[in-house]
């Protein structure tokens, strides 16, 4: 049975419509993910900023099909953190090494930037039509959100501010998580703008309001402060991998030809084992058969 989840994401508009906005409280998502990955405080910390930024993002998306994919390729410890989510709420994600620790910062932060290191961020937006829309930008600072905002100002042309957050206990689970995205449209004026910056500027942190037991619509508030704000949608959003044993055959097929008949030689049940959710799929000789069957099938078409 799925857990039930009581997290949420609201979207507005502000300043005469001139400003979109998102912000999501991930809490329970996040501790989710910590529980199946078995996570370090550094690796649920990476990996939460980015599921809350894949559900605001899903959201931005326009069908219930569609899907954005998220993708932090770094060469520090953490290796690889990957969210996908949807327009309905659903997310999921994993880190490619679960177990980072490294020295806090000197503010007594997690150091995220030290996990992720120098890399990319891969941002796919799967309209389902020929070819998704794929766009990758170099990190800027490996914090996530300021990477975030950097893709959105380069590869969208949207002047935006996001902010991500992930507040750990000392027993390693989730205190709070959630983010905000704010967006301006190409219409903005120069006053508008510059009250926006100054709210930005005084906004402490997304940890420090969450930890309060403020909601998403009271972090836009506060980073909306002095605009006329219009609420236009509210969404619950949760941890669900779509996985099953069906899914599992067509990532063997992506293997090739040449393995699956040697496992098939080898006459052994294998196992697979979903990077998302921790769920395991046992195949037998005779059903890897199969799917070396349509794949030869599919060859020769």
């Amino acid at each position: 049975m799925e857990k039930q989840y009581h997290d949420y994401m609201v979207r507005a508009l502000a300043a005469k419509e001139q400003i979109r906005a998102f912000a999501v409280t991930s809490k329970d998502a996040v501790e989710y993910a910590r529980s199946l990955h078995h996570s370090s405080p550094l690796s649920t910390a990476a990996l939460g900023r980015l599921l809350s930024a894949g559900l605001m993002m899903g959201d931005m998306m326009k069908s219930e099909d569609d899907l954005v994919t998220l993708q932090l390729m770094g060469d520090g410890p953490l290796k690889h953190v990957l969210v996908t989510a949807d327009y309905t709420g659903k997310v999921k994600g994993y880190v490619s090494n679960p177990n980072v620790y490294l020295p806090n910062k000197e503010n007594g932060h997690l150091d995220i930037a030290s996990g992720i290191g120098k890399g990319t961020l891969t941002v796919i937006r799967d309209y389902h039509m020929k070819e998704p829309y794929s766009s990758t930008i170099d990190l800027v600072s490996g914090e996530i959100a300021e990477d975030l905002t950097y893709y959105f100002a380069q590869s969208e042309q949207t002047p935006s501010s996001v902010g991500l957050g992930v507040l750990v206990n000392p027993d390693e689970t989730v205190e709070c998580a959630g983010g905000f995205i704010v967006q301006l449209m190409p219409f903005t004026s120069e006053e508008v703008i510059d009250q926006l910056q100054r709210n930005i500027d005084e906004f402490t942190s997304v940890t420090d309001v969450l930890k309060q037991g403020k909601t998403p619509e009271e972090l836009l508030e506060i980073i909306l402060k002095g605009f006329d704000i219009q609420f236009t949608g509210k969404k619950d959003v949760y941890f669900s991998c779509n996985c099953s044993q069906e899914r599992g055959k067509q990532v063997i097929s992506t293997l090739g030809s040449a393995e699956i008949r040697k496992m098939v030689e080898e006459g052994k049940d294998i196992e697979a084992e979903c990077v998302f959710c921790g769920k395991k799929y046992k195949y037998t000789p005779e059903e890897l058969e199969e799917i070396l069957k349509e794949l030869n099938e599919n060859a020769a078409d």
